[in-house]
């Protein structure tokens, strides 16, 4: 058992080392540069891609690509606590609810029309509308594993993280212009803007109040990824094309994601070590995403096209215009 153990271990050391290195790099150019450390990870690891061609790391990278990644995703759950979460007030937590599976649907019925198979419109919707190139990395844990899915997932994460960094800077132009208050801004940026850093970073730029707002607010978002993925998951399992391998209905992951939303809230747990156990999860997640562009070849990526872009563009305007909207009928 050791020997099995020890002879795995040196099989997916130096692809683990790898990611881990460019995601150390791509933390350091995050916050050198005060822009989003997972589209440095994922364009360091595209341009290292030859990396990957050497059986000596292929394995690890493999490996990093989707253990590291649901370990990562588990870990969210020491973000979430539930009391914090309904101290926000049942309208807001309905509209919130309602943004996140309208995008969804939208990103289906969007990519349908524009000739793409549902599973990529769930991907761009779930993206958009929960939590950025995080939910984009823990919904493809749970989808059929295929080339086009990597693919997807590869330009997903840059292009939510490209409209995040777009939306933390134009959203506060647009809730000045509604003559929001810091309360309404606090929950506009919250529910609409993708990833968590733009979300604090547009919150505290109107003031204390929007950014403490914002945050809980995209807390509210983080703690939908639990039913997302469960959904994906018991769809993807109930029906799968030929030649793709059934994934299971209740990844581990996900439990694990489950227990330690529950701890949170259940207990005191000490700030320091849910701190220490969020920052774990970043690094993870970063290391992963460095490991899925380690595994994509920049060449398929620009073939893709312009519809894709339009498809998370439209979804995008569609979450503001449906929390705007929302925000006005609730006074």
């Amino acid at each position: 058992m050791f020997d099995n153990f020890k002879t795995r271990a040196e099989a997916v050391f130096p692809g683990i080392a790898i990611a881990l290195t460019i995601g150390f790099a791509a933390s350091f150019l995050g916050e050198h540069y005060g822009a989003p450390a997972m589209l440095f990870a994922l364009l360091l690891g595209m341009a290292l891609n030859f990396l990957y061609q050497d059986p000596r790391s292929a394995t690890g990278i493999e490996f990093s690509s989707r253990q590291i990644l649901r370990f990562g995703v588990a870990l969210l759950g020491f973000r979430i606590a539930f009391d914090d979460l309904l101290s926000i007030g049942w309208p807001v937590f309905g509209m919130i609810v309602a943004g996140v599976f309208s995008t969804i649907l939208v990103g289906v019925l969007i990519a349908r029309m524009m000739g793409y198979r549902p599973r990529f419109g769930m991907l761009t919707g779930g993206a958009v509308g929960i939590c950025g190139a995080s939910a984009a990395l823990a919904l493809s844990a749970v989808l059929p594993r295929d080339e086009r899915n990597e693919r997807a997932t590869v330009f997903v994460v840059v292009g939510v993280t490209s409209l995040s960094t777009l939306a933390m800077i134009i959203y506060p132009v647009i809730s000045a212009q509604f003559g929001l208050d810091d309360t309404a801004a606090g929950i506009f940026f919250g529910a609409t803007i993708h990833d968590v850093a733009q979300v604090v970073g547009a919150g505290y730029s109107v003031s204390d109040t929007a950014g403490d707002i914002a945050t809980l607010t995209k807390l509210l978002r983080v703690a939908l990824l639990l039913p997302v993925v469960l959904m994906f998951a018991m769809i993807f399992s109930a029906s799968r094309e030929a030649g793709e391998k059934r994934p299971p209905l209740l990844p581990g992951f996900l439990v694990a994601f489950v227990v330690f939303a529950a701890l949170n809230s259940l207990l005191e747990l000490p700030v320091l070590f849910t701190d220490a156990m969020s920052s774990l999860s970043r690094i993870c997640l970063v290391a992963a995403i460095a490991a899925i562009g380690l595994k994509s070849d920049l060449r398929s990526m620009l073939t893709i096209g312009f519809k894709p872009v339009l498809l998370m563009l439209l979804e995008t305007v569609w979450l503001a215009t449906f929390v705007l909207l929302g925000l006005y009928l609730l006074g």
